[in-house]
């Protein structure tokens, strides 16, 4: 048989030294792992003077490579340390894939049936939610933020297929995406005075564009005199701000019972004595719910996928019909139009991640055409006002801003 090596050896003692100790790896955290990790090293390089025990070649590595194991997700780890890497998603054992300035590669790495198991499984550890027969699919927040979904059989057709959607906020405010050139400096100012003067805005972009980030820089010109209240899928949103509260969907039990899904979140919002409400994303009916409460006057912010900003508007113009029989398109297309004022469209170029285009919704319809006018446009590497009038002009006013001035900077 084989000699165990130092790697085996130390993995094991400090496993067994947190299993003594009562340690939990999950709240202890990294830092607090590390002193156990280095107790045991320490303990072995003197044991190994005086036996024959494998010597360590680089203390460095096998350090991090423990901690990896015990505190972190073992062979994923070094691919969530890398500030490069967007997502990684495994679609089988052999099948490990991460995904690079929007582009997507095979990584070397080989797992086992048994090892995506163990790892899916301490990543549910502290999210509360569960994967099994009965509740095939899972989504949930990992705890540096970063979003796990996962699929198993016989709903996949053979390999658990999982999913982790980083989170990366590069970008805190409007002025930092001006700073890392996503945004015009006018087309930021103007967004920040959309905001302040209370404009329904939804982000639109395609998978990785930057959503929540912009949302997350919108949401940050709030007053901090709001109170804003958040709904989501799961916790992504971190708004910057002193009165926040912060809702997220949950599964069903075991007996099929005490599910919240978005919907009840956005009623129950309502109730919370909002200035604001922020939706991470609508995907189904509960855009017709978040319609009704942008059209009481409450001021709020979403975002939804789509390739363009038109086909944004209509896609939300479809997704509320889905809320029931009795929901009809002549009641959604004027509460649309009504309720929606920019729809700010994200994209890529050239392997960055843009602000594309910003779309304003006049309010005004063409029989069943939402009447829309185009304010800024991308082409090539610049975002150019298109020398239209913003929607909303009296919301601004209100506010204190005048648009004349907003726009001449936006002009340059």
């Amino acid at each position: 048989m084989r000699a165990a090596g130092p790697y085996s050896i130390v993995e094991d003692e400090v496993r067994e030294l947190v299993r003594r100790r009562g340690v939990d790896p999950a709240q202890a955290g990294f830092k607090g792992v590390a002193e156990l990790v280095d107790e045991v090293m320490n303990d072995y390089e003197e044991r190994r003077l005086d036996s024959n025990l494998p010597r360590i070649d680089d203390r460095g590595a096998l350090r991090k490579r423990v901690l990896d194991s015990v505190a972190g997700f073992g062979p994923l780890q070094a691919l969530l340390d890398d500030d490069g890497v967007e997502e990684i998603w495994i679609n089988g054992p052999g099948k490990v894939f991460c995904a690079r300035d929007g582009r997507h590669v095979l990584t070397n790495l080989v797992l086992t049936e048994g090892k995506v198991k163990d790892l899916v499984e301490r990543m549910l550890r502290t999210s509360g939610r569960r994967l099994d027969l009965s509740s095939p699919f899972v989504d949930a927040t990992l705890i540096d933020g970063s979003r796990l979904h996962v699929a198993i059989p016989d709903i996949t057709r053979r390999h658990w297929a999982v999913n982790i959607r980083k989170f990366l906020l590069r970008a805190h405010s409007l002025e930092e995406l001006v700073r890392l050139r996503s945004l015009p400096q006018g087309t930021a100012r103007f967004l920040e005075a959309a905001v302040q003067s209370g404009l329904n805005i939804v982000v639109s972009g395609g998978t990785q564009t930057g959503k929540t980030t912009m949302l997350n820089c919108l949401a940050a010109a709030v007053s901090p005199r709001d109170r804003v209240i958040t709904c989501e899928e799961v916790f992504e949103l971190q708004v910057p701000l002193p009165d926040v509260v912060s809702m997220q969907t949950r599964q069903a039990n075991l007996e099929g019972r005490g599910s919240i899904d978005l919907r009840r979140l956005i009623v129950e919002a309502l109730r919370m004595r909002p200035d604001r409400i922020l939706v991470g994303e609508v995907r189904q009916q509960e855009a017709f719910d978040l319609l009704v409460a942008l059209n009481s006057g409450l001021p709020g912010m979403t975002s939804i996928h789509a390739n363009s900003a038109p086909e944004a508007l209509t896609k939300l113009v479809t997704l509320p019909l889905l809320a029931g029989e009795n929901v009809s398109h002549s009641f959604v297309v004027p509460t649309v139009a009504a309720s929606i004022d920019l729809i700010v469209h994200l994209g890529y170029r050239r392997g960055r991640r843009v602000t594309a285009h910003v779309l304003g919704v006049t309010g005004r319809l063409e029989g069943e055409r939402i009447e829309t006018v185009s304010l800024w446009e991308r082409k090539g590497d610049v975002m150019r006002w298109t020398g239209h009038q913003p929607p909303r002009r009296e919301r601004f006013e209100a506010a204190g801003f005048d648009v004349a001035d907003l726009l001449n900077e936006a002009r340059g």
